[in-house]
């Protein structure tokens, strides 16, 4: 080994540890977890529809859960695009054209 260093020392120095921190204070560095939540950052346009545009600002929600947990909010905006596309069909549009034989006696 080394005279300048005592032995605990050279092998914290030899795994990148300052010398004089302990050992227990340095914290590992996470191991790369391809499964891991990652952010997709999916640029999202706006609808100009405000049910719209707030559905799919859920979907931003996936980029801080597993895999597993994508389902529930895939389910959950797919069921409020539906309804904002229901309500839409709902909504009374124009009158149409007179009908030409609706005034028969």
């Amino acid at each position: 080994m080394s005279d300048s260093l005592p032995e605990a020392e050279v092998g914290a120095v030899a795994q990148g540890v300052p010398a004089g921190v302990p050992e227990a204070v340095v914290e590992p560095e996470p191991a790369y977890d391809p499964a891991a939540p990652a952010p997709l950052h999916v640029d999202r346009a706006p609808s100009g529809n405000a049910d719209v545009d707030a559905q799919l600002g859920r979907l931003a929600d996936t980029d801080h859960l597993a895999t597993d947990g994508h389902v529930e909010v895939y389910e959950d905006v797919h069921r409020g695009l539906r309804d904002a596309l229901t309500a839409l069909d709902a909504r009374p549009g124009p009158p149409g054209p007179p009908r030409p034989y609706d005034n028969r006696s």
